[in-house]
């Protein structure tokens, strides 16, 4: 996307780049949660000192006085003792130095700010952000309804590409529920823009250019496939769902889904990727249930899914030992605050354990 010097950090990646490449990532990037802007890193020993330090920026350079505006604050070994105060001392700071510069200051809103702050403070180092996102890029604008236990979008979108699925390989998701692998995957395959249906907070700072968003949203898609996707559930309930979410994000002509139960329903295809999100008692099932579930589940993928990728996101670490399966990969994910595992299972003819 054009990004510079991507690299891991804790919590996220960072990257530098152009205002034209922090538009393209918020537009196009299917992983990202929000995209924060810089404005300054520094160090600190008290509250005083991170006052002074957001106080220095010029904010009204960035926004106007008639936006509102949230602080948020988040601390990892942090000496300050309340992150409450500091984000009111934030928030005081902000409005001074608009107070000082233009004899006006701006009004907070919690529930729907135009202007985000963002600060994260470690040990003696802080930094101060501004957040280009605005709603979380998971919230794409199509979704017509949630299911029982929905994932979330980006989350959805990373366990399909931790899949190593292409577009040209057909993809079950034999408990769909609301849908939200499937259009993702197909919206991988079309080269639909994620945020194409939603607007971003730098719409609202004092450096955006409507035509410059204009040539950005006009750039060529992704390489465009046509992909074979596949969905069943038990519920028809939740096939509704997922039929008027694949039709809100405009790729239902690729999905076909039915009604069939994952331990019984035949393979679409001799090979492809298998891709679900089973119930592991947080929300839905009892670990009794399920204990009895996950060996049928293995037979069922034993006999039915010879030649298959098949891919189980959990959070029920027990899944391994009940589904009578050896996984090839367990890649750690979270879900929300919830520690979980993706699975890999390679099926083959036969006895797994033989074939190995």
């Amino acid at each position: 996307m054009g990004a510079e010097s991507a690299r891991a950090v804790p919590g996220g990646a960072a990257f530098a780049g152009s205002w034209r490449t922090c538009l393209r990532v918020n537009l196009r990037s299917r992983l990202a949660s929000r995209v924060l802007w810089k404005l300054k890193d520094f160090s600190y020993r008290g509250e005083d000192d991170v006052y002074a330090a957001a106080r220095a920026i010029d904010w009204p350079r960035h926004f106007s006085a008639e936006r509102t505006i949230r602080v948020n604050v988040a601390a990892q070994s942090s000496p300050l003792k309340s992150l409450e105060f500091i984000t009111l001392r934030i928030k005081d700071a902000v409005c001074d130095r608009f107070r000082d510069t233009t004899g006006r200051r701006p009004s907070v809103e919690r529930a729907n700010p135009d202007v985000r702050v963002h600060a994260y403070l470690e040990a003696d180092r802080g930094a101060l952000y501004l957040d280009t996102s605005g709603e979380p890029l998971f919230k794409r604008g199509w979704r017509a309804g949630a299911g029982e236990a929905p994932l979330r979008e980006n989350l959805a979108a990373g366990i399909v590409q931790l899949s190593g699925w292409k577009p040209e390989e057909p993809l079950l998701d034999p408990m769909c529920g609301s849908g939200t692998i499937l259009v993702e995957a197909a919206a991988m395959a079309r080269g639909r823009a994620p945020g194409a249906k939603r607007d971003f907070a730098f719409q609202r700072l004092s450096s955006f250019s409507p035509s410059e968003w204009n040539r950005v949203q006009a750039e060529a898609p992704e390489i465009v496939t046509t992909p074979r996707l596949f969905g069943s559930d038990t519920d028809e309930k939740a096939l509704a769902l997922a039929r008027r979410n694949l039709a809100e994000a405009g790729v239902e002509r690729w999905a076909r889904l039915e009604r069939a139960d994952v331990l019984e329903r035949a393979a679409p295809a001799s090979s492809g990727v298998l891709i679900a999100n089973p119930p592991y008692g947080e929300r839905t099932g009892s670990p009794e249930a399920l204990a009895r579930f996950y060996p049928k589940l293995g037979d069922a993928l034993k006999k039915n899914f010879a030649g298959w990728r098949c891919y189980l996101f959990t959070a029920d670490l027990r899944l391994p030992k009940l589904i009578g399966l050896r996984p090839s990969r367990r890649i750690p994910l979270y879900n929300g605050a919830l520690e979980c595992r993706l699975y890999e299972f390679e099926i083959v003819a036969g006895s797994h354990r033989r074939e190995r």
